[in-house]
């Protein structure tokens, strides 16, 4: 299986993930969670917003739910916060919408991942193409990308 960005780095810190390949015409996150053998609740999806303040920040939930603007700019400190546009995403991450990783930008945002990840003993999300999930344990995760767990759904 080919090796993206995000693998390797996991591979050079010595993190433990599995990738599960699937059809990559298959946009839908909740398709996607069937099409890897997993419950939606497990699939996190990697949101990229910007801030009243300008500021960048990534939100990583479950491909079944919203991301809940208050409660996202809360939980970064901003007074408001909005999805960026398409076509932003990937001159400012390096990744296309549907194969977007927490893992591996071109920068490293304040990134939060909702805690009900911590449920899990892993979860999946973006191996940094469209097509290819890793799943991993949240808290390896939530280190490496010095996330946090917060209620943002």
């Amino acid at each position: 299986m080919e090796k993206t960005n995000a693998t390797r780095l996991l591979d050079i810190e010595g993190i433990h993930y599995i990738l599960h390949e699937y059809d990559k015409t298959e946009t839908n996150g909740v398709n996607v969670a069937k099409l890897v053998g997993k419950n939606c609740e497990e699939v996190f999806k990697t949101l990229v917003t910007v801030s009243n303040t300008n500021e960048h920040f990534v939100f990583c939930i479950p491909v079944n739910e919203t991301l809940n603007l208050k409660k996202a700019a809360k939980a970064v400190g901003v007074k408001s916060i909005a999805m960026i546009t398409q076509k932003e995403l990937l001159p400012l991450t390096g990744y296309i919408h549907g194969g977007c990783s927490p893992v591996g930008m071109k920068k490293q945002f304040k990134t939060v991942i909702n805690d009900t990840a911590m449920l899990f003993c892993t979860i999946c999300v973006s191996a940094g193409k469209v097509g290819l999930q890793m799943e991993l344990n949240p808290e390896d995760l939530l280190k490496y990308i010095n996330a946090i767990y917060e209620d943002c759904i």
